[in-house]
């Protein structure tokens, strides 16, 4: 079994809606594989990747200006935490060491008081301070949408996957919104699905 179109449509008219959902934003290297990674989650409904952190008005991957790659979580409250987010940011990277280069730089920002107090609160339970470690945690100013050809990048590097979406009658702004599109993305990179949510590519999970 394979997911289908008609798949692919019925499980975003299920998902939450995003007056349902809240966000995450982190930044930890690279940005295809978290969002991947992350996308494959319980409890994420949504995924994209973007530039934060910086002033740049309009960066674009080949113009950054001081912004790092960055990817934002849309997460159902009901299921997932953004604890457990954070737990998960945190342990994909060490917060000891920071990347020289400011694009890949590792960053936790906090888009609210509540995400400002759970960092803070994170930290202190491990005996840390934002001036202690090397990874920075900064108020999200503003989050920027990196170019179509970023979001969803494992998926877009298979192609019947993708064939699949495109017959859903999805264009790239579709794509990078799709719950569904985030779930595939994450099965795209070799990631398992939990159960419920694997739009039928369990009978395939050998093949990469």
């Amino acid at each position: 079994m394979s997911p289908t179109p008609s798949t692919i449509q019925e499980y975003d008219r299920a998902a939450p809606s995003p007056e349902q959902t809240e966000t995450a934003t982190f930044a930890l290297g690279c940005f295809w594989g978290p969002d991947a990674r992350f996308g494959a989650l319980e409890g994420v409904v949504r995924t994209r990747v973007g530039y934060a952190g910086g002033t740049k008005a309009d960066p674009t991957y080949h113009d950054l200006g001081e912004h790092s790659e960055a990817f934002q979580v849309d997460y159902d409250p009901e299921q997932r935490s953004f604890k457990s987010l954070l737990d998960l940011a945190f342990r994909s990277h060490d917060h000891t060491r920071q990347p020289s280069s400011i694009q890949y730089q590792n960053i936790v920002f906090a888009s609210t008081a509540e995400q400002a107090d759970a960092i803070a609160s994170y930290l202190d339970a491990r005996g840390l301070t934002r001036e202690g470690i090397a990874t920075r945690v900064e108020q999200l100013s503003r989050f920027h949408p990196a170019e179509d050809y970023h979001q969803k990048h494992s998926l877009r590097g298979r192609q019947s996957l993708l064939n699949t979406v495109e017959q859903a009658g999805y264009d790239d702004a579709d794509i990078r919104e799709s719950p569904a599109a985030a779930k595939l993305n994450g099965y795209a990179a070799g990631n398992d699905l939990p159960e419920g949510h694997d739009l039928g590519t369990s009978a395939n999970r050998t093949v990469h």
